[in-house]
C-alpha cells in the first residue's frame, strides 16, 4: 500500500514499491524494492524476545549503513542529471524493473515465499536445502525469461507512465535508459532470493551489506557523469548515446555486483547451489493459491502508481516538482522508516508468524501492540524534523550540481507534507505483515483496493484543484490519507482475526507522542526563525539549521516523553544508560 516510486532499494511497494532492497520498497537498494525489507526475514528459530532486540539492532546497523550510502547515490545522481526533464526521465525509466519485479516475485517473496522457507527450514529432513534448490533454479529461468520479455515491450511501459503532454525526445529517452535498466530485474530478483535463504540461515550480514556495493558504483557512475560530462541541466535531445550508456549501463553494473557480493555467503552458510527441475515438489499449487493474492495487491498498487507518474509527468512538464523530487522526497520518508520500522517489523515477524503457527494469538497480538507503540514513539521525532527542517533539509542535501535553486524550493512543501506519512505507513505496514504472519495474502490485497482507490480519488482531485506547483506534494497528502485508512482498517479486522490488540494503550502513547511531537514542533520553529538563513539559505546556513534545528527537536521530543513517561522511549534511555554505567 506504499505508493511510493520505486526507489531501487525495497523501496516503496505500493503504488509501487521498489525491489532491490524497500522493497523496493530506495536508497540503499535500487530504485525498485519493496518497502519492506521482508527479505530479511529471522530464521524460524529466532522468537526469544533478547533474539529479537538484537537481530532488529543489528539490521538496524547494517540498514543504517546501506541506507546512508543508498541516500549518497541518490544526492550524486540529482546532483549529476538534476531535478528537470533528464532527472526525471531517469527516474520514471528506473521503475520498470522495480514493476516487473514486483508483479512476478517480490510481493510473493514477502508474503509467501519468506514463510514457506522457513517452515521447510524447520520440518524437511535436508532443513529446506532441496526445497530452496528447487525453488532458486525456478525463480532463476523465470527471472530471465522475463528481463528478455520486458526489454523487447520497453516502448509500452514507456507509453504507460509517461505522459502524453511530454515531448517524444523526452520519452524516448525513457525509452532508451529502460532498455539498458529492465535486466536488473534478473539480478534484483536474484539478490532477493538469496538474501533469503540466508536469513532462513541466521545470516543476516551479507544482505545488509551487499547494498552497499550497489550504492558506490553508482556513486562512481555519477561522480564519471559530472567529470566528463559536467553538472548542468540539458534537454533530453542533448542526452547523447554516450551519456545514456554511463547512467544507465551505470545502474545495471551496480545491482548485478550486488548479486554477485552474495555468492560467497552462500557456501559460508552451507548452502549448495544445485539445479533441480523437479519442480512439481515446490508445491506449486499451495503457493500459486497465496501468491494469486498478492498479485493481486501489486496490480491494484500498480495502477495507483501509474496515476501518480503521469500526474507528475503533467506537472514536471509545466517546470513544477517532478518525478525525480517526489522520488527524493520518497526515500527520505523511506530511509528513515526503513532503518527504524523494517528493523522492528523484520524482528517481530518471525515471533508473530511461530504465534500464529502455534494458535497463540494473544502473544501475536501483544508483539503487534508493542511494534504499533514503538514505531510511532521512534518515528514520530523524525517526521516533526521533516515539517519543521524541510528548507534546510532540502538546501543542505539536493541544492548541488544541476539541482538548482528552484530544484529545492519545490521540495519543501513535498517534504513538509511527507512528514505526515511516515508514521501512517509504517503501522499501515506492520499490519499488513501481521496478515502475512497468520498466514493471510488475500486480506491485505483486498484491503488495498479501496485503498488504493482513496489514494487515486484524492491525488486526482487535488491536481485537478490546485496549481501544477503543489501536484507532487499532493502526491505525497493522498498517500498519507489512504496509509491512515488502510492502518484502521487493518487494525479492525485483525481484531476479528487475533482479538484484542491493546487499543486502549496504543491511544494513551498516541497522545503522549502527539504531545511530545507538538512541544518539540514549537521549539523547533523557534530555533530555526533565531538561526540565520531565509527561504533560500546556503549550504552553511542550512547545515547549521538542520544540526542546530534537529538537536533542539531531538531534545525537546527526548525530555517530554521522559516527563511523559513515554514506555518505548524511557526504556531505550534506560537501557543506554545501564551501558554507559558499565
Amino acid at each position: 500500500m506504499s505508493g511510493g516510486l520505486y526507489r531501487s532499494a525495497n523501496a516503496a511497494q505500493g503504488d509501487g514499491r521498489p525491489p532491490g532492497d524497500d522493497a523496493t520498497f530506495i536508497s540503499a537498494e535500487p530504485l525498485n524494492q519493496p518497502a519492506v525489507e521482508a527479505t530479511t526475514a529471522p530464521p524460524p528459530e529466532v522468537v526469544g524476545e533478547t533474539s529479537a532486540a538484537a537481530n532488529s539492532a543489528v539490521m538496524a546497523i547494517g540498514s543504517l549503513v546501506s541506507r546512508g550510502t543508498g541516500f549518497l547515490r541518490t544526492l550524486a545522481l540529482t546532483a549529476a542529471l538534476g531535478g528537470a526533464a533528464v532527472g526525471d526521465a531517469y527516474t520514471t525509466a528506473q521503475i520498470f524493473p522495480g514493476m516487473v519485479y514486483e508483479f512476478l516475485l517480490g510481493g510473493i517473496l514477502t508474503s509467501v515465499l519468506i514463510p514457506v522457507l522457513v517452515r521447510r527450514r524447520k520440518t524437511d529432513d535436508d532443513r529446506g536445502q532441496a526445497y530452496a534448490q528447487r525453488l532458486l533454479t525456478l525463480a532463476v529461468i523465470a527471472l530471465a525469461v522475463a528481463a528478455v520479455l520486458a526489454v523487447a515491450i520497453a516502448p509500452v511501459l514507456t507509453w504507460l507512465y509517461a505522459s502524453d503532454q511530454q515531448s517524444g525526445d523526452y520519452r524516448g529517452l525513457v525509452n532508451a535508459l529502460s532498455r539498458l535498466m529492465l535486466p536488473m530485474i534478473f539480478f534484483t530478483g536474484l539478490s532477493a532470493l538469496i538474501s533469503a535463504v540466508l536469513n532462513t540461515r541466521g545470516h543476516f550480514a551479507a544482505p545488509m551489506w551487499a547494498p552497499i556495493l550497489n550504492n558506490i558504483v553508482v556513486i562512481a557512475t555519477a561522480g564519471l557523469y559530472i567529470a566528463i560530462f559536467g553538472a548542468k541541466i540539458i534537454n533530453p535531445e542533448e542526452m547523447t548515446l554516450g551519456r545514456v550508456l554511463l547512467v544507465g549501463g551505470g545502474t545495471l553494473l551496480g545491482v548485478a555486483i550486488q548479486a554477485a557480493g552474495l555468492l560467497p555467503a552462500l557456501r559460508k552458510v552451507g548452502f549448495r547451489w544445485r539445479w533441480r527441475f523437479d519442480f512439481g515438489a515446490l508445491g506449486l499449487r499451495e503457493l500459486g493459491r497465496l501468491g494469486v493474492w498478492m498479485f493481486c495487491y501489486v496490480a491494484v498498487s500498480q495502477i495507483g502508481l501509474i496515476v501518480v507518474f503521469n500526474l507528475l509527468s503533467r506537472a514536471s512538464g509545466s517546470k513544477a516538482a517532478g518525478p525525480l523530487i517526489y522520488n527524493n522526497v520518497f526515500l527520505l520518508l523511506m530511509m528513515a522508516h526503513g532503518i527504524i520500522a523494517v528493523s522492528i517489523i523484520t524482528a517481530l515477524m518471525p515471533r508473530m508468524s511461530a504465534a500464529a503457527a502455534d494458535g497463540r494469538y494473544a502473544d501475536l497480538a501483544a508483539d503487534l501492540s508493542r511494534g504499533t507503540r514503538t514505531v510511532t514513539a521512534v518515528l514520530a521525532p523524525i517526521g516533526v524534523c521533516y515539517a519543521v527542517l524541510a528548507t534546510p533539509i532540502a538546501f543542505a542535501l539536493f541544492r548541488h550540481g544541476a539541482f538548482t535553486e528552484q530544484n529545492a524550493r519545490d521540495t519543501v512543501p513535498v517534504l513538509a507534507v511527507a512528514a505526515l506519512a511516515l508514521v501512517p505507513f509504517a503501522i499501515s505496514q506492520l499490519f499488513t505483515f501481521a496478515f502475512y504472519a497468520l498466514p493471510d495474502t488475500r486480506t491485505p490485497a483486498l484491503v488495498n483496493i479501496p485503498v488504493v482507490a482513496l489514494r487515486v480519488a484524492v491525488q486526482i482531485g487535488l491536481f485537478s484543484a490546485f496549481a501544477a506547483s503543489f501536484a507532487a506534494a499532493g502526491m505525497m497528502l493522498g498517500n498519507a490519507v489512504s496509509y491512515l485508512a488502510a492502518a484502521v482498517f487493518s487494525a479492525w479486522l485483525l481484531r476479528g482475526r487475533v482479538g484484542r490488540i491493546g487499543l486502549g494503550g496504543i491511544f494513551r502513547t498516541f497522545a503522549k507522542v502527539a504531545v511530545g511531537a507538538a512541544g518539540a514542533t514549537v521549539v523547533g520553529l523557534l530555533v530555526v526563525k533565531l538561526l540565520p538563513g531565509n527561504d533560500a539559505p546556503t549550504l552553511f546556513q542550512s547545515v547549521v539549521q538542520v544540526v542546530v534545528g534537529g538537536a533542539a527537536i531531538g531534545g525537546t521530543y527526548l525530555g517530554l516523553a521522559m516527563v511523559l513517561r513515554i514506555g518505548e522511549i524511557t526504556e531505550v534511555v534506560g537501557m543506554v544508560r545501564r551501558r554507559l554505567g558499565r
